[in-house]
């Protein structure tokens, strides 16, 4: 018989006595940790971390909060069902952003309903087309360069990936119109999300003033262009078309406040995260010249010879890739995710009662050198293991079914930013100090953070390339005997083929999945749509997987956004 250890042991009596979390030292009578909090709600964590290890709690005025550290610790908060740990409350902080009614204010099945008419953008046959009109927004915006010069990255990557994000998720005509004035209200919003709004989102304070004033201008603005699509008869087939025909179950349309809503959590979910991990990346690529080289090397061995930039040739920058995920996983652009327990919650034989807020780091918990090895280096050959990494140890989009749905489009949107900048341009650092912004939840480089640039004597990546790439949405050629075709939606494999199996087992997570339908586009012979919207396996798979279609169902799993799939030798 197997003896317990003494952490079981330890674990066993936590569990009947209900113990409760550690706390933190230092809280305030009345106000806790309130005035570390707002002045430095990442240093209070650290602390956190470092006094207390997986599980430390303190409190913010008379709100009590618990966080926990570590890949269990998240894999545990992110697949607790939403009845147990719930991020509506939290996330009200939006509330003023989006709008009231809006996704996190929303009820639970309308919140399920909006987030459905959000995904269409971000699904995989959207996704293919996007690399384009980034490439040809980066392009544009780094003509005005001159010869050699310094730029401040992180005001032109911001502008950049507004006008990105706009394009891809707004449409080719509402990024023509645009003005500086869209920049300036879009920036006013994105800055009224900080700490000190979980305490009171409504503060009356210049910076949530700002807030609210440029909310009701975005309507005026977004509205206008509502109103001369319907008057036109005009369409689109942007994500503003998508919500001006989508209605919720009882065939009630969206109100140009709920259009605007939407469209702005969309451009939340594109923008701010690309936008500071597009600066991150280029600055540690600055900072460690090595990854520079490889990076650099691989861009030019894909695009160098005049290849045209389509969506499967982004796909061979593996390593630029890495260098974005690992710029994810030292900056993390959301420090903090929180769910409030809405009825007790136990961990590893800690009770944390009903009411608490539960918080995790993404910020502490990706620099555990438990978990990372050389946790504070640069080095994005770790993502070429990431087999080897616990499932839910990188959290930089969060995780679980609440996993940031525009995940994807920000790696892709990167990527091919890097990739026409570094193909164009050599860089260097200029001189200014290189540190975090910890003003709001989004953390990104300090201002002003110049770098110097002059063009190559070669580019490697060009407007003319560029503008082949809308030619990968297109079908493709039929394909060779032996590759699966459909015949009235059911996959017809060539007999020959059919007949070489391999024992593989393919693994579906359909509680994380949230529909993205990525696999479905690299193999709808494995993988299909149900009836509730998410990803299952069709009956090809438990017949057995033809040897031809394994390497599909690796490609699939390794692109799917939520990591939902699993693909293993039988």
């Amino acid at each position: 018989m197997q003896t317990e250890s003494w952490v079981d042991q330890i674990r066993a009596r936590r569990a009947r006595a209900g113990q409760a979390a550690p706390q933190l030292s230092g809280g305030l009578p009345l106000v806790g940790h309130t005035v570390e909090f707002v002045t430095g709600a990442i240093g209070l964590l650290r602390r956190a971390h470092e006094e207390l290890g997986e599980v430390a709690a303190f409190s913010i005025f008379n709100r009590k909060m618990v966080a926990l550290f570590g890949p269990e610790a998240h894999e545990a908060v992110f697949r607790a069902p939403d009845d147990q740990l719930n991020p509506s409350e939290p996330y009200k902080i939006t509330v003023p952003i989006f709008g009231k009614g809006i996704v996190y204010d929303a009820g639970p099945k309308k919140m399920a309903e909006q987030l459905k008419m959000l995904l269409p953008a971000l699904k995989d046959r959207r996704m293919r087309t996007y690399g384009e009109a980034v490439i040809l927004e980066t392009e544009s915006q780094a003509r005005g360069w001159a010869e050699a010069g310094v730029v401040d990255i992180v005001e032109f990557c911001r502008v950049l990936t507004n006008f990105t994000s706009t394009r891809c998720l707004l449409g080719k005509e509402f990024r023509e119109g645009m003005t500086e004035e869209f920049a300036a209200v879009y920036h006013d919003l994105e800055a009224g999300v900080t700490p000190l709004a979980y305490l009171n989102a409504h503060l009356p304070i210049p910076r949530f003033r700002r807030r609210d004033r440029a909310r009701v201008r975005m309507v005026e603005m977004i509205s206008k262009i509502v109103a001369e699509r319907r008057r036109d008869g005009r369409g689109g087939e942007d994500f503003l078309q998508t919500l001006m025909d989508s209605s919720y179950a009882d065939g009630k349309a969206l109100s140009e406040h709920e259009i605007t809503g939407l469209l702005l959590a969309g451009m939340f979910a594109g923008h701010h995260t690309s936008s500071v991990t597009t600066a991150w990346a280029l600055l540690e690529l600055l900072r460690n010249p090595h990854t520079l080289r490889k990076a650099v090397e691989e861009v030019d061995r894909v695009f160098g010879k005049g290849r045209a930039v389509s969506h499967a040739a982004l796909r061979e920058l593996v390593y630029t890739e890495n260098v974005v995920k690992e710029a994810l996983r030292l900056h993390p652009p959301l420090f903090m995710l929180v769910r409030k327990a809405v009825k007790d919650f136990a961990y590893k034989g800690y009770v944390i009662p009903k009411g608490t807020w539960v918080v995790v780091s993404p910020t502490i918990s990706h620099r555990m050198a438990s978990v990372f090895s050389n946790p504070d280096a640069f080095e994005p050959e770790r993502f070429s293991h990431d087999e080897q990494m616990h499932d839910f140890a990188y959290i930089a989009f969060g995780g679980g079914r609440h996993k940031c749905l525009g995940n994807a489009f920000a790696i892709l949107q990167i990527k091919a930013i890097l990739a026409l900048l570094l193909g164009q341009f050599e860089f260097g650092l200029y001189g200014d100090a290189i540190a975090d912004d910890f003003q709001g939840l989004v953390v990104g480089p300090k201002e002003p953070c110049r770098v110097r640039y002059r063009k190559r004597e070669q580019a490697s990546v060009t407007l003319a390339m560029a503008a082949e790439l809308g030619k990968a949405a297109a079908p493709e050629a039929a394909p060779p005997v032996g590759c699966p075709a459909h015949v009235n939606g059911h996959a017809q494999i060539h007999p020959e083929a059919a007949a070489r199996k391999v024992s593989v087992r393919i693994e579906l997570d359909r509680d994380l999945c949230q529909g993205h339908a990525v696999c479905v586009g690299e193999s709808p012979d494995l993988f299909q749509i149900g009836k509730d919207g998410k990803v299952e396996l069709t009956d090809l798979v438990a017949a057995g997987v033809p040897e031809m279609l394994h390497r599909k169902a690796r490609t699939a799993a390794r692109y799917c956004p939520n990591k939902t799939i699993r693909v293993s030798e039988a």
